[in-house]
């Protein structure tokens, strides 16, 4: 089945990154718009009406996340996706606070970027793996700076910091294998981690922990 055309803003102050991610992107992306600052953004986003935007963090103007609010005032359909060259919690959890539907760094390859827009334009969440730590203190209100506290929600508080990024990329539809690579671990590794969450959240299998994390809007 062919993938539908997605339509695109790149938001991003460096002309040259612009025009490679343009070069970049599969026949099935199509960039409508650039900008290179918060000021040019929103008005441009808010004409264009874009499916997703493509969201540099760090702008000449302001932080990245001071775009989306705006926007979403006006027109709560477009959907972002931070693309970013910090992995720092502060960044990535102000972002997806703001309303962003996904993070990932720019190291990302062209074919796997590709695939996450059109995921995050399907109203999937997209992350980098080793952000996802990050990810769920900010649904769940841990400090992401390490800190001792906990989540506040007991049967999350009972899994280790492994089997919780687990547990969110099996919730958002990565088989074993996949995140065995993503994790740099073995697929039986991943077996035991879920085997551990299942027993410890008391569910039975991976449709029941799916709904458990949509219910705590982890996905």
């Amino acid at each position: 089945m062919s993938l539908p055309l997605r339509r695109v803003v790149i938001v991003d102050d460096h002309e040259i990154f612009r025009a490679g991610l343009r070069a970049g992107l599969g026949p099935t992306i199509q960039v409508v718009g650039e900008a290179g600052s918060v000021e040019e953004a929103i008005p441009l986003i808010a004409d264009l009406e874009p499916d997703v935007v493509l969201l540099d963090v760090h702008l000449p103007d302001g932080g990245g996340q001071t775009v989306i609010a705006p926007v979403h005032a006006t027109r709560p359909a477009v959907k972002f996706l931070a693309l970013s060259v910090s992995d720092a919690a502060d960044d990535v959890v102000a972002t997806i606070r703001a309303g962003a539907r996904g993070y990932v760094t720019k190291s990302i390859g062209p074919t796997e970027l590709t695939d996450s827009i059109h995921r995050i334009a399907d109203g999937d969440a997209v992350f980098s793996p080793w952000l996802a730590g990050f990810v769920l203190d900010a649904f769940s209100g841990d400090d992401p700076s390490g800190g001792p506290s906990g989540s506040g929600d007991p049967e999350l508080d009972q899994l280790t910091a492994r089997e919780q990024e687990v547990l969110l990329l099996l919730a958002r539809g990565y088989t074993y294998k996949e995140i065995a690579a993503r994790l740099v671990v073995s697929v039986k590794t991943v077996e035991s981690h879920v085997s551990n969450v299942l027993r410890k959240l008391q569910l039975s299998n991976r449709n029941e922990l799916t709904r458990w994390a949509a219910r705590r809007r982890m996905i």
